[in-house]
């Protein structure tokens, strides 16, 4: 959409985890941050995290989506995979999300939740690092499950097992709101083009797309 509009600037994007972004931010590598982080104490999304990593640092938060992650399964779900405790079943394979991304945070405190432990689950150790190579990993058979988004199983032509509904938002420096670049960028989020757009892929919610939410570090 920012091309298409012909806005004057574009996005450079890298592929990182949900922590990596927000140390990115916090050694100034970076002017924004995708996160979608569980706290496991309070149960909520991204806030616990940036005040933690960044606590110097007078913050934004925009939101992108919310966006629903479960279970990547084949087409019928032949081996009636149905929840995280399924997991542990001998001979099911499993492949997992890198070390600080928001889909590992995630299951790592889902199998807290559960009293599951990571030896007990075939494939813990193996890591992809992103949502679409999960996929293709089951699509393509040395897989028989992993943990992502909706979006990518589309994509994939594999059937999803919904689990929960995550929050997803882009942290920046609070300074940076009044970068002409970000306003327009939060414009954008909050199109209905845009939202129709993110909506069609499937799995998201984008009522609050473009809310901003400030954290002021303590004085």
């Amino acid at each position: 959409l920012l091309q298409e509009n012909r806005v004057g600037f574009s996005l450079n994007i890298q592929s990182a985890g949900s922590m990596a972004g927000l140390m990115a931010l916090k050694r100034g590598e970076s002017h924004l941050g995708g996160t979608h982080l569980l706290d496991e104490a309070s149960g909520e999304y991204n806030k616990p995290f940036v005040s933690r990593i960044l606590p110097d640092m007078d913050v934004a938060l925009i939101n992108l989506v919310y966006r629903k992650q479960g279970l990547f399964v084949a087409r019928g779900n032949p081996l009636g995979i149905n929840s995280i405790n399924d997991l542990t079943r001998d001979g099911l394979i499993f492949i997992n999300r890198q070390p600080g991304s928001g889909t590992r945070v995630l299951l790592d405190y889902w199998l807290k939740k559960e009293g599951i432990y990571t030896a007990e689950i075939e494939g813990y150790d193996r890591v992809e690092y992103t949502h679409i190579n999960a996929a293709a990993a089951v699509a393509g058979g040395s897989a028989d499950t992993a943990l992502g988004i909706m979006a990518a199983a589309r994509a994939l032509d594999l059937d999803f097992i919904p689990l929960m509904e995550e929050k997803y938002d882009i942290i920046l420096p609070l300074k940076m709101l009044e970068d002409n670049r970000i306003k327009t960028l939060n414009e954008m989020i909050k199109s209905e083009a845009f939202k129709k757009q993110v909506e069609e892929l499937g799995g998201y919610r984008t009522d609050e797309s473009g809310e901003i939410i400030k954290i002021r570090r303590e004085q």
